[in-house]
């Protein structure tokens, strides 16, 4: 007969059934015996937080760089309204994590924090499972994990506090999650694909994250067709190297890029949901036939309609269309014979109007390209100079970059940097961030940072205001001043929090940052000193 352990026992025995090393979080009533079992009995990492949002966010990124399922807990009432705003991140971004929230005694409904937990995490998008019995615990946490893979995104597992101290006995449960490739298209509409395709004399070849894996497939089909390829944003590094790459396709794209997509006459998409920044909200798509493949089929149809639609695994679909075209000794387009890819891929400087006392932005960013680590892992928070790192910043590949912007929000990057670091251990975390979002949600963590020994790179563009506030003022003729802060020196406020803090006024101070790079032994932060009326709009 198996033995009988108390419930937060088992909870912590579930998560090492899961395979889960590290646990991010905060400490509470409702779980910090489980937390103490999970550390001290199954020997796992317990990475504290300062927020509890910052767990989920942690969390997070792991799942991204590490590529298995990140774990955070939290405990119950306020705890996890403030993941409210993480856990939407990770719903609108479909990325898998378990969150293992307390919650308060169901013998005390008037507890002080108790709150109706279903509803608030339902209301972000984040899937919720009720922890049933003290009996059913090894069950309840499997079904989490099975669940927040095949739904990708974020679960709430709800663990009453009264559970924690009831005995019953522990046996491991582990779903199998069905993780082979999707279904093969086939029928009139993949015939009906394939003559578009064939027909296509420029032809054009786009992947979104959700044909990352399909990377070589689509490297052969683009070959055969003398096709380029373009990738969305969270497939950003996919297509390194190759000869037709012409980078990020939409508002992101260079002036040359722009109008070569506007050229195409198709457009072959794999894995991507067509958001509006995508197609320029529909305008890169005019005039051009549009074949849309993803396995899932709510990705299909949300900006506009293609005239073909393939619910089908991105990687065997396009090795089904080249074996159809070789059948049929289908001439390559010769789309890509003319192609200049330096130019294609150049994004212009622009005009530097920067003020004394300031750095030019654009300046900045190239010095940076050239002198970060080059087996960095990089990430942005929100806010107006976050599109111009996307474009001049290069990473690896997919798994190496993580935007932060499925909810538009700004000042989670620095905790999602966190969960990176730990997720790469060996590798260097960049983040870029901006002034409001390091004050927001950098601070705090930063601190987290130097605890955890990270090796963390922060870059602060400090324009001492709301930049994208900042911008419309100006564009109605209207006083801008509301939208600008005296903020602190965030280099200083790096030193004092343990790190080691540069500020950059001009291009020889920025040097002088860089030459530290090599030498860093703790997080460091670089604090570029911008103009507000020089920093580029957005490229959205």
């Amino acid at each position: 007969m198996p033995t009988q352990s108390h419930v937060y026992q088992n909870i912590a025995q579930a998560l090492a059934d899961h395979g889960v090393t590290t646990l991010f979080g905060l400490m509470g009533d409702a779980n910090l015996f489980m937390v103490d079992a999970f550390v001290r009995e199954r020997a796992g990492r317990f990475v504290p937080a300062a927020h509890e949002g910052s767990s989920v966010l942690m969390a997070l990124a792991y799942t991204h760089v590490a590529g298995k399922v990140g774990v955070a807990t939290v405990t119950h009432g306020p705890a996890l309204t403030n993941c409210m705003t993480a856990l939407t991140e990770g719903a609108r971004g479909h990325i898998p994590m378990v969150l293992l929230a307390g919650d308060t005694p169901v013998s005390n409904p008037r507890h002080l924090q108790s709150v109706d937990q279903r509803e608030v995490v339902k209301a972000t998008g984040a899937g919720f499972e009720q922890m049933r019995t003290p009996e059913t615990v090894a069950m309840d946490v499997a079904r989490a994990f099975y669940r927040a893979q095949v739904e990708r995104r974020p679960i709430v597992l709800n663990m009453p506090a009264d559970f924690m101290w009831q005995e019953a006995a522990h046996t491991p449960r582990v779903l199998d999650v069905f993780t082979a490739p999707g279904g093969v298209a086939e029928g009139e509409i993949l015939d009906n694909a394939i003559g578009m395709i064939a027909s296509a004399r420029r032809p054009l070849i786009l992947a979104g994250a959700g044909a990352v894996k399909a990377r070589e497939a689509l490297i052969r089909l683009a070959d055969r067709l003398q096709a380029p390829l373009a990738t969305t944003l969270k497939a950003k590094g996919l297509f390194n190297d190759h000869p037709y790459n012409i980078d990020i396709f939409g508002t992101l794209s260079t002036p040359a890029a722009y109008e070569l997509i506007a050229a195409a006459d198709c457009i072959i998409c794999f894995g991507t949901s067509l958001h509006d920044f995508t197609t320029d909200r529909g305008k890169l798509m005019k005039d051009k036939r549009i074949i849309q493949i993803d396995v899932e089929p709510t990705a299909i149809g949300g900006g506009l309609h293609p005239d073909a639609a393939l619910v089908a695994d991105a990687a065997l679909t396009a090795e089904t269309i080249l074996y159809w075209l070789n059948e049929a000794e289908i001439p390559p387009s010769g789309f890509t014979n003319d192609l200049d890819i330096e130019k294609l891929t150049e994004h212009p400087l622009g005009p530097n109007k920067t003020a004394p006392g300031c750095i030019n932005y654009i300046h900045a960013l190239t010095r940076l390209e050239e002198a970060l680590p080059k087996d960095r892992v990089l990430l942005t928070d929100g806010g107006r100079f976050m599109t111009e790192v996307w474009v001049r910043i290069s990473v690896a590949g997919p798994a190496s970059f993580v935007a932060t912007t499925n909810f538009g929000s700004i000042g989670i990057g620095l905790q999602e940097a966190v969960g990176a670091g730990l997720a790469a251990p060996s590798r260097p975390v960049v983040l870029f961030t901006g002034d409001g979002g390091f004050m927001m949600g950098g601070i705090n963590e930063f601190n987290t940072a130097v605890r955890l020994g990270l090796d963390l790179i922060v870059i602060v563009a400090n324009d001492s205001a709301y930049g994208a506030e900042h911008i419309q003022f100006l564009d109605k003729k209207m006083d801008p001043s509301l939208t600008e802060f005296h903020w602190p020196s965030f280099a200083d406020i790096a030193n004092s929090l343990g790190g080691e803090g540069h500020k950059v006024t001009s291009a020889e101070e920025l040097e002088t940052a860089l030459a530290a790079l090599p030498q860093r032994s703790k997080p460091l932060l670089i604090e570029l000193m911008l103009d507000p009326h020089d920093v580029p709009r957005m490229r959205i």
